[in-house]
């Protein structure tokens, strides 16, 4: 069904509308002519190697030859965003706004709610997604390949759960990212080089996850296999769980979630 259907791309051009259409062409789900992006400056650069891909400069244009519709612009700009899609599919990658509201502000019941993360970039992205009751099964099934081609995309249950899903997977690399500068600053005090330290770290980080996805397993079980060996990271491991990593965590999720979720 995707090869039918002709996407629009608000926000084309920036980072996650870029991610999804170059995505969505590399693994030939649309056909480049089946594109079509909105720029406000008409540039076409991001799809210089897919001359067929069109390139709106209003999005009511766009609104006009998509079939459907998919939001990719910072939370505030919705409200400034002016369409009517007469019930086209719509799905918004924005954080902080309910389908409700995605609804009023582009006139569509058919809506659908999306949370990317950075890894979208490289196709490694999680990709988890709600639709309203008016979004068919057919329109599920095409919003599950699109979304698929960044990544891993995954249908919610409940819009609840995809606004906590937004504060943990929807960080993408930032939670990594913070303990990769923890470490990293820990190897410089220790008179490490850079060059070695930031090799250290990322390959601990990076081998390490890839790890943990292959074996598939709860990580507790990795963390009390560690503690229970007894060597010279379960001692590292002890001192950080007593010094209150878990609840630092923890605390930090909340906050997002409260900031994802509004006051909904």
């Amino acid at each position: 069904m995707s090869q039918d259907a002709v996407i629009g791309i608000i926000g084309g051009h920036g980072w996650m509308g870029r991610s999804l259409g170059i995505a969505l062409l590399e693994r030939n789900v649309v056909p480049a002519g089946r594109l079509v992006v909105s720029s406000r400056s008409g540039s076409h650069e991001a799809y210089r190697d897919w001359p067929d891909v069109r390139c709106a400069t209003d999005n009511r244009e766009l609104v006009e030859l998509a079939d459907v519709i998919v939001l990719s612009m910072r939370p505030e700009d919705l409200a400034s965003v002016d369409i009517a899609a007469h019930d086209k599919l719509v799905i918004s990658l924005l954080a902080m706004a309910s389908s409700q509201e995605i609804s009023s502000q582009v006139g569509s019941c058919r809506v659908v709610r999306a949370m990317p993360n950075a890894a979208a970039e490289i196709h490694r992205a999680y990709f988890p997604w709600f639709a309203s009751q008016q979004v068919t099964d057919a329109d599920k099934r095409l919003v599950q390949a699109l979304l698929a081609s960044c990544g891993t995309a995954r249908e919610l249950p409940t819009e609840r759960d995809l606004d906590y899903l937004t504060a943990l997977s929807g960080a993408g690399p930032a939670y990594p990212a913070l303990l990769a500068q923890s470490m990293l600053e820990h190897a410089r005090q220790m008179g490490i080089a850079d060059d070695i330290a930031l090799e250290a770290v990322m390959q601990t980080l990076v081998g390490g996850s890839l790890l943990l996805e292959r074996l598939g397993t709860d990580p507790g079980d990795m963390v009390e296999r560690l503690i229970a060996y007894d060597g010279t990271t379960a001692k590292g491991l002890r001192t950080m769980l007593d010094e209150g990593i878990g609840q630092a965590i923890h605390r930090g999720l909340d906050a997002a979630h409260r900031a994802a979720s509004g006051s909904r």
